[in-house]
């Protein structure tokens, strides 16, 4: 040991290198490190642009007892005990989330359940004070309820209680918001629902609270007509000096109305219209709890993977669904739409990304299908039978529109390429689209789209780089086909790590031809295992089932962890308008009612699968000529 410490000494007391000995640079001739200059989006984050707490009166009239402070709390990670006495924790924190309560009588629940002096000095203040007091909680929503339908805001003279709730909500996202950490987005859902009709929509605020306490948010008491919500927003945008976008969402739910090919009045889109639309609504809300929107077997009748999760019984009330609806409330669809109305208008009224989220009414951010809390706090975790049957769409018709409590999906989740988690990164890549949506799987997945691509740059090391060197990433736009060559797409997709392996990646066009026709197809591009993709472009062998239905489980022996995919079209035509976007399948793994069943020892719902096969749909890339 004295020599290993005699040797040490010696080099301690050696002469230092000098300067001759290091290579001589000048400032910026040669840099060491690759990364300094480097600017484009480097990581994925996962949040949910949709939650609502006690705040939203449709929640905290009805149970739920957990504020934003909760909301945040929980999807930081932190274990938190709901509305029904069930303690509730992520496997994985969030990395952002906004909070959306409802505009509608925004605080109405915990205001008046801290006897807010200004709202029980109101008439309807105190009606709902003393429905409570009287031991009638649901005869305080009832009253709540009739005033909501008459459209007529019955607070609407005393704007002061709004200003007190979304005043509270904007400082609980200032003391949750932990730049480079965890986001705390500050919005509000605007919930229009002309007829009962869903034209919901959330609104993000780009800034602090600085900006937002200049207004009040926006209700379907000042308008139902999104025009209306439009003008709103851009006068908010002067008056506050922030940036606002728009997320709407649940067009299965519109009968027909969120992608109509006349305004709200009855007018024909017009190019103001459309380019005022996608000004304000870069994005859509494709899959949440209340079904998936991207396609519908009716619609996509070729598409194996299209009825996913489907709720297209009716709308939100009594008012059954037709047919003829469908074509306008589906995503795929209005995307297809959206190109003939660009060439008819020289504007595309539907150009948007899409992102999932949950619009859970509980404050718990869940998408996990072991880890569900259901749409409200009445169906949280329980052996009772409303877990399975309570009524959530339909409400008030026949049978035959009902959705039920069992027929909602542990859906689901924003995914978005950004820099840094902070407010301005993440909303700057909500505006320019490129996110994607999930099932509530945490899938990563990245796409480029460009026309020098080949299929060596798929095991590049340098993969994102050169992505964006050579192409645009999703959400973004190819223009003017050089020669004859047609964009080729490269794919990756890395499988949640603690959920399941891959079935296969697929990319999903829509096309608009010489005659003012639009189409789809659908090429697999990658698929897991030994099957092989034939000469249509497609595989027709299912990856398999490994779920064990009695035991809820399910096992990674079949599928991929990681898909990597190359594609060029082989059917691009120059002169036409097409969409471009990748769908990632997971093999299947129980749904929630398959766990539910198994830990109450209960019957397991017959009119929903077992089985799911979660997946991630991309923002498309659009080609105009």
């Amino acid at each position: 040991m004295r020599y290993i410490f005699a040797a040490a000494i010696v080099c301690l007391l050696s002469p230092p290198v000098i300067a001759q000995d290091v290579p001589a640079t000048s400032p910026g001739e040669r840099e060491y490190s690759p990364y300094p200059e480097q600017n484009f989006p480097n990581r994925v984050l996962f949040g949910d642009t949709h939650l609502h707490t006690s705040y939203s009166a449709d929640a905290g009239m009805i149970g739920n007892t957990l504020g934003p402070d909760a909301a945040y709390r929980f999807a930081k990670g932190e274990t938190v005990t709901s509305s029904t006495g069930i303690k509730a924790r992520l496997a994985r924190p969030l990395d952002f989330l906004v909070v959306a309560d409802h505009a509608e009588n925004l605080g109405l629940a915990p205001l008046l359940a801290a006897n807010d002096p200004t709202l029980v000095a109101t008439d309807f203040g105190a009606e709902l004070r003393a429905a409570i007091d009287a031991g009638d909680p649901a005869g305080a929503w009832q009253i709540w309820s009739q005033a909501k339908s008459t459209g007529v805001d019955p607070l609407a003279d005393f704007p002061d209680i709004y200003r007190t709730a979304w005043a509270h909500i904007t400082t609980l996202a200032e003391q949750h918001n932990d730049p480079g950490h965890f986001t705390a987005l500050i919005g509000f859902e605007w919930t229009s629902n002309p007829g009962r009709n869903n034209l919901h929509r959330n609104i993000v605020f780009r800034g602090a609270k600085q900006g937002a306490d200049k207004i009040i948010p926006y209700s379907n008491f000042d308008s139902f007509d999104p025009e209306d919500l439009w003008n709103w927003m851009e006068a908010t945008e002067q008056e506050t000096g922030d940036r606002l976008l728009a997320i709407a969402h649940n067009g299965n739910l519109s009968n027909g109305l969120m992608f109509d090919d006349v305004t709200l009045n009855g007018e024909p889109l017009s190019k103001d219209y459309a380019s005022r639309r996608i000004r304000w609504e870069p994005l859509y809300e494709t899959t949440q709890m209340k079904g998936d929107g991207e396609a519908h077997p009716l619609l996509s009748p070729n598409d194996e993977f299209a009825d996913f999760e489907t709720w297209d019984k009716g709308q939100l009330g009594p008012e059954p669904k037709t047919a003829d609806m469908l074509p306008r409330e589906y995503t795929r669809e209005a995307l297809k739409r959206g190109l003939a109305y660009e060439e008819k208008l020289g504007v595309n009224p539907w150009k948007f990304g899409l992102v999932g989220s949950t619009d859970a009414h509980t404050s718990l951010a869940t998408t996990t299908e072991d880890n569900f809390f259901g749409k409200v706090a009445a169906v949280e975790p329980t052996a009772n039978p409303v877990r399975f049957e309570e009524t959530v769409g339909g409400i008030g018709g026949p049978p035959e529109v009902g959705q039920f409590a069992r027929q909602t999906s542990a859906s689901g989740l924003a995914a978005v390429w950004a820099r840094e988690n902070t407010r301005a990164a993440i909303w700057d890549a909500m505006a320019r689209k490129e996110v994607y949506a999930t099932t509530g799987t945490r899938m990563r997945v990245r796409l480029f789209a460009g026309f020098d691509f080949s299929a060596d740059d798929m095991q590049r090391s340098d993969f994102a780089e050169h992505g964006y060197k050579y192409g645009v990433p999703m959400g973004g736009d190819l223009t003017n086909a050089p020669g004859e060559r047609s964009p080729a797409f490269l794919v990756q997709a890395l499988r949640d790590p603690d959920g399941a392996n891959l079935d296969r990646i697929q990319i999903i066009k829509g096309w608009l031809d010489e005659n003012g026709q639009t189409h789809e197809r659908i090429w697999d591009v990658a698929v897991s295992g030994d099957r092989d993709i034939d000469h249509n472009g497609r595989c027709l062998t299912p990856v398999g089932n490994t779920v064990n239905v009695e035991a809820a489980t399910y096992s990674n022996a079949i599928g991929a962890a990681v898909l990597i995919a190359y594609w060029r079209d082989p059917e691009f035509d120059p002169s036409q308008r097409a969409f471009y976007y990748a769908r990632v399948i997971e093999i299947p793994t129980p749904r929630w009612t398959t766990f539910d069943a198994r830990f109450f020892g209960v019957d397991r719902p017959d009119d929903v699968p077992a089985s799911i096969q979660e997946r991630a749909y991309t923002s498309p890339v659009w080609y105009t000529p």
